[in-house]
């Protein structure tokens, strides 16, 4: 594969660029990226439009082979990537297309609490968390589940927890799917994914995922952000985790399960990466079960991370939870395949919706949006780097229109991990943070120095792409106050 794209790349407007479909025979629809020219020039250089091409290759694909501002190379499909497939035209299911980790995703609460008052003690309240919060490479947490109890909480997701009084009935109905997706199969999800799932619901894990206290710094619309609970100054908290080493292994399962089934099915792909099966077929059924069952442990391992959150900030405040008013915004999924029905070619279609690091962004009035925010739209989690910021935003219409519902995700790397490391070299990252306000906590030597801010694109630039692109709209700016990583 290559290291730089040097094949067609057209554009259409100041937020969208095309591969079309003439620029590899094997193409059944084009590629379309959404970024901005500074983003595209170091998008260039990334081996992710290569693998826009090879995705629009699947079977059954519809519209586009779709990648968002935060695109960089992946496993088979990019990160930052969409792709719809048709359902009843052969559309596969790939799991190259949702990842490893899947249903990583990320939660808002907000608080009562003022920036203001929480600074003086904030080195502290980051200690406790980092205390009491289970982070890091195999760390265990303090809710452990044998194989009985976790295939039903794989099955029934958040409505498990609510029955054992570790979710609110408010915590479910701001969550996407209710914390709940239907059509979970526990017998797809094999015994070595529930040993390892164990004793990791409630726990962060490593890489990039973080629990953050953070700062309401800018409102962009002041009566959604009203309708969102937030406002300038006030303190919140975003959790970004995933399904740990459970979904990991269903990932791991699957791609060594569907490896002869493009043979089978008759399917020419152009990366193995892409393995794949239809939708419609045992094969492709067996795995949506087992990855709905992995996303329904992710959106149960994000709960207890908020309920956890929940306990310190009582303890350390010496206040009820809702004495400090501290509710969910949402929760959005961001690598995940869905089965959902959009307007294509102007009638209605059941389409496999793959996101991986991609947010659902659907628009005002869709019945998959929760009742509190349906007229405003789905809200929109977009976590950024360490040192900068992470933005709440709301879905649109205009995202029905081009992207099957989505948006960006993140920052998206810049730099591999390695790269970081390297370049963190004789610095504290710490320090450097502290020096900015930021308070951060890392359960191992290298945690920092790989999610360091120069790893990341500019997650403002990649906002700002798709607020104008039409895909989301911007509703508030939350700046870091402190960190605590795996």
């Amino acid at each position: 594969m290559p290291d730089q794209w040097n094949g067609p790349l057209e554009r259409i407007d100041d937020t969208r660029w095309r591969i079309p479909r003439s620029a590899r025979s094997d193409m059944r629809v084009d590629g379309i990226i959404f970024a901005s020219d500074t983003l595209m020039a170091a998008i260039r250089h990334d081996q992710a439009l290569e693998q826009v091409v090879n995705v629009a290759t699947l079977p059954g694909i519809v519209g586009a082979s779709l990648a968002m501002p935060d695109i960089h190379w992946g496993y088979g499909f990019p990160i930052g990537g969409v792709a719809a497939t048709d359902i009843e035209q052969g559309g596969v299911v790939s799991p190259g297309g949702v990842g490893y980790d899947i249903n990583c995703g990320v939660r808002l609460l907000r608080t009562n609490l003022r920036a203001t008052e929480v600074r003086p003690r904030l080195k502290e309240l980051v200690d406790q968390l980092f205390r009491d919060v289970p982070a890091g490479v195999g760390v265990g947490g303090i809710h452990e589940f044998d194989e009985r109890r976790l295939r039903r909480l794989c099955v029934e997701g958040m409505r498990m927890l609510a029955e054992l009084d570790l979710a609110r009935p408010e915590d479910l109905e701001v969550t996407e799917a209710a914390g709940s997706l239907e059509g979970a199969m526990s017998d797809a999800v094999s015994e070595t994914a529930y040993h390892r799932g164990f004793d990791q619901c409630g726990t962060l894990g490593s890489g990039n995922h973080f629990l953050e206290v953070q700062e309401v710094q800018e409102v962009y619309d002041a009566p959604a952000a009203e309708r969102l609970g937030l406002a300038v100054g006030m303190v919140t908290v975003l959790i970004h985790s995933g399904s740990r080493g459970l979904g990991y292994q269903v990932c791991d399962d699957y791609l060594r399960h569907l490896q002869s089934a493009p043979a089978r099915y008759g399917y020419q792909l152009p990366d193995r990466q892409l393995v794949c099966a239809p939708v419609d077929s045992p094969e492709g059924r067996q795995y949506l079960g087992a990855m709905t069952a992995a996303a329904n442990f992710a959106w149960c391992n994000r709960q207890l991370l908020a309920t956890q959150a929940r306990l310190t900030f009582e303890r350390f405040f010496h206040a009820s939870a809702k004495a400090l008013d501290m509710r969910q915004v949402y929760d959005v999924a961001h690598n995940i395949a869905k089965l959902e029905t959009h307007v294509v070619d102007g009638r209605p279609r059941k389409l496999c919706v793959h996101r991986k690091g991609a947010t659902r962004a659907f628009g005002p009035g869709s019945a998959d949006v929760p009742a509190a925010y349906r007229d405003l739209g789905q809200p929109v989690l977009i976590p950024g780097d360490m040192g900068r910021a992470s933005f709440v935003l709301l879905g649109t219409a205009g995202a029905m229109e081009q992207t099957f519902g989505s948006t960006c995700h993140g920052a998206g790397r810049v730099m591999s991990r390695n790269a970081a490391i390297r370049a963190a070299k004789g610095r504290r990252i710490d320090k450097e943070l502290a020096d900015s306000g930021i308070f951060a906590r890392a359960r191992s030597r290298t945690g920092l120095a790989e999610e360091q801010p120069a790893a990341y694109k500019d997650v403002a630039e990649v906002v700002d792409v798709v607020h104008r692109a039409g895909i989301s709209r911007r509703v508030a700016r939350l700046k870091p106050m402190g960190v605590v990583k795996g």
